[in-house]
């Protein structure tokens, strides 16, 4: 016994107990001797197995105590991951340990293998594993460990195609799965594998469960590290925008200072312009309110005048800077609203932040200011202009000659010949239209305001359609829209505007309700209907317009070219039946509509224009007959019938048949 314990002690190997119970045996020792040795020699064996399992399990703590140190010293989150797979397998010497973390913008709530330690191909680290499959997802449902000494074999677990084919591949038996989380949270799996069938013990249970507590709360930690991390940059980048953007309003009120003291002291624009342009690194052209050039700076490219007016109005309408082509902006100046010009700046380099673009802004109202001062009154000049055309498109008091006075001095001739047009733009931005009218009528020395939604302008002119279409063109590109245009006109005098602006209104609405938005008309244009919406436009004008040509070649050749027009109409343009009403040969009707066809054109004869002319002719006939009854005998005129030279006599008969 003595032997057994001094074994004991040494910490012999089993070998040595077996040759002890054999050397006894061979020995003259009694059968109750050789029993109690041989039941010594089995007590130590377990005694043995006991303190080599108390031995292993301590090992396994000192390690668990190890790596847990050594999980507190890793804060970047891979690094994490990758430091767990490799103490799993050190801690139950295996193959391969991965870990699952859950997705967590999934509302499926699957996993991805984000770690390996032990694999031998590609395909197990990105593998997504849904909820309701493999050892991870019962991991995940239950909170508790799950594990298979055979996972392929193993006909009780959910099995996928895809795990079963990374599992395969990476020639996996045995895997043990644990939970990771923190508190009551399940975050994730850690697995453990070996590529051969094994049975895992309580204890190899339990030593990865207590890894994955401490990978878990290690896992928390780096998220929540990497999420204050996150959080310090931001407030860092927010605190360096916050410099940076008070460093440069610094730098631009600075700047603006230099600016304003150089305004007060008294510069020219072009002294401004010039430090402006040093402010701005880059080269600076100021235009006045009607397109004119005032400074420039440097040379500056070739641009387009259309694309330039273009992009002045949309800075108008946006009240800021506003991109060209080719890097440069364009500037408002303003003053009160009122619209002084504009700014252009070709920078040196793209101005890729706002600092730039804000120093423009401010180099603008530098330059409005200096602008401003040398034109005084230009605020109450715009407002005395506004009242004038106010008072112009209104009901005119008893002297008309104090407003030709006013309008004489603010530059405008209103007693020659002037038009008024109305524009209503069909779409498209509404302030580039306004600053688009402003600067029109100033170029053109005439008046403009926006009344009852549309764009009302009194331009000088003796052709209302002319002017009205020039003005279309022009306002057409700029808002990108249809632009619906009434005009009326010539007009001298201010007590005649009110009248005009009656009639180019009427116009517009009448295009608006035939359906023709996007046209352009006058009331000369518009046929008999002119004769309605005209207050000056009369029936004389009208039956002049349409066959004076024809009128006046019967009173200078005293031929009936009128009357054979009424008598072709009237047999439904049929020549020989002309001819029989008329009594003429047909050869002569149609000598006479040859005549007719140079005087008014190929297209006379189109229903349209047929139906003006037959209007005419019924116009000019009853305006014949009338005015015969009023110089007859007993009549109130006494005078000779004006009618009877425009080639009709008072018997209706033909004073020459010559065509």
């Amino acid at each position: 016994m003595m032997s057994v314990l001094e074994l004991i002690a040494e910490g012999a190997p089993p070998a040595r107990f077996e040759e002890l119970l054999a050397t006894a045996r061979r020995g003259k020792v009694s059968d109750r001797a050789l029993a109690e040795l041989d039941r010594a020699v089995r007590l130590a064996s377990s005694a043995r197995a006991l303190i080599g399992h108390a031995q292993q399990r301590e090992a396994g703590l000192a390690a668990l105590v190890d790596t847990a140190h050594d999980l507190t010293l890793v804060h970047d989150m891979e690094t994490l991951l990758h430091e767990t797979t490799r103490r799993a397998r050190r801690l139950l010497n295996i193959d391969m340990a991965y870990i699952g973390l859950r997705d967590a913008d999934d509302a499926r709530r699957a996993s991805t293998i984000r770690a390996a330690e032990g694999e031998t191909t590609s395909r197990s680290v990105g593998l997504r594993t849904a909820a309701e499959f493999g050892l991870g997802g019962l991991v995940q449902q239950t909170r508790a460990p799950a594990w298979s000494p055979d996972y392929l074999a193993d006909g009780d677990l959910p099995h996928s195609a895809e795990i079963d084919d990374v599992v395969r591949a990476e020639g996996l038996h045995a895997i043990l799965a644990v939970p990771l989380g923190h508190g009551t949270r399940v975050f994730g799996t850690l697995y453990a594998a070996d590529r051969k069938v094994r049975h895992f013990t309580p204890d190899e249970i339990s030593l990865l469960r207590s890894l994955g507590r401490l990978a878990g709360v290690a896992i928390e930690r780096a998220r929540l590290l990497e999420e204050t991390r996150a959080e310090v940059t931001e407030l860092e980048l927010d605190t360096s925008r916050a410099r940076s953007s008070l460093d440069e309003q610094r730098r631009g009120e600075a700047a603006y200072i230099r600016l304003i003291d150089l305004v007060l002291d008294g510069c020219d624009p072009g002294t401004l312009a010039e430090a402006a342009a040093a402010e701005l690194s880059g080269t600076l052209v100021v235009r006045d309110c009607v397109g004119r050039t005032v400074v420039v700076t440097g040379t500056p490219p070739d641009l387009d005048e259309d694309d330039i007016l273009r992009w002045t109005y949309d800075a108008h309408a946006a009240g800021r800077p506003v991109p060209m082509s080719a890097g440069g902006w364009v500037a408002p100046v303003t003053a009160g609203g009122e619209n002084l010009g504009a700014a252009l700046l070709i920078p040196d380099e793209p101005l890729t932040d706002g600092f730039g673009v804000r120093l423009l802004q401010l180099a603008a109202r530098a330059v409005a200011l200096i602008l401003l001062l040398q034109r005084t009154a230009t605020v109450a000049h715009d407002r005395i202009r506004d009242e004038l055309f106010e008072e112009l498109l209104g009901d005119i008091g008893p002297r008309p000659r104090q407003l030709v006075s006013r309008a004489h001095r603010l530059g405008i001739a209103v007693d020659e010949p002037h038009v008024v047009i109305v524009a209503r733009p069909e779409g498209g931005p509404q302030g580039r239209a306004d600053a688009w009218a402003s600067s029109y009528a100033h170029r053109l020395s005439g008046l403009a305001k926006r009344r009852d939604g549309c764009l009302t302008l009194l331009v000088p002119g003796e052709d209302a359609l002319a002017a009205a279409t020039s003005a279309a063109a022009e306002l057409t590109p700029l808002v990108g829209s249809p632009v619906t245009v009434g005009a009326a006109g010539p007009v001298s005098g201010p007590d005649r505007v009110s009248r005009a602006h009656r009639e180019a209104l009427s116009c517009l609405e009448a295009l608006t309700e035939l359906g023709n938005t996007g046209c352009v008309a006058t009331p000369q244009q518009m046929g008999f209907l002119g004769v309605l919406l005209s207050e000056t436009h009369g029936v004389d004008d009208y039956v002049e317009s349409v066959i004076g040509p024809v009128l006046d070649y019967d009173t200078h050749r005293f031929t009936e070219l009128a009357r054979t027009l009424d008598a072709y109409f009237a047999s439904s343009a049929s020549p020989t039946r002309a001819a029989s009403d008329l009594h003429v040969h047909p050869n002569t009707v149609s000598r006479r509509l040859e005549r007719i066809t140079e005087l008014l054109g190929a297209d006379w004869q189109n229903p349209e224009r047929a139906l003006e002319i037959q209007l005419a002719l019924r116009l000019h006939r009853t305006r014949r007959t009338l005015r015969h009854r009023q110089a007859a005998p007993g009549g109130q005129g006494g005078a000779e019938d004006p009618g009877s030279r425009k080639g009709w006599g008072p018997g209706g008969q033909a004073d020459s048949l010559h065509p």
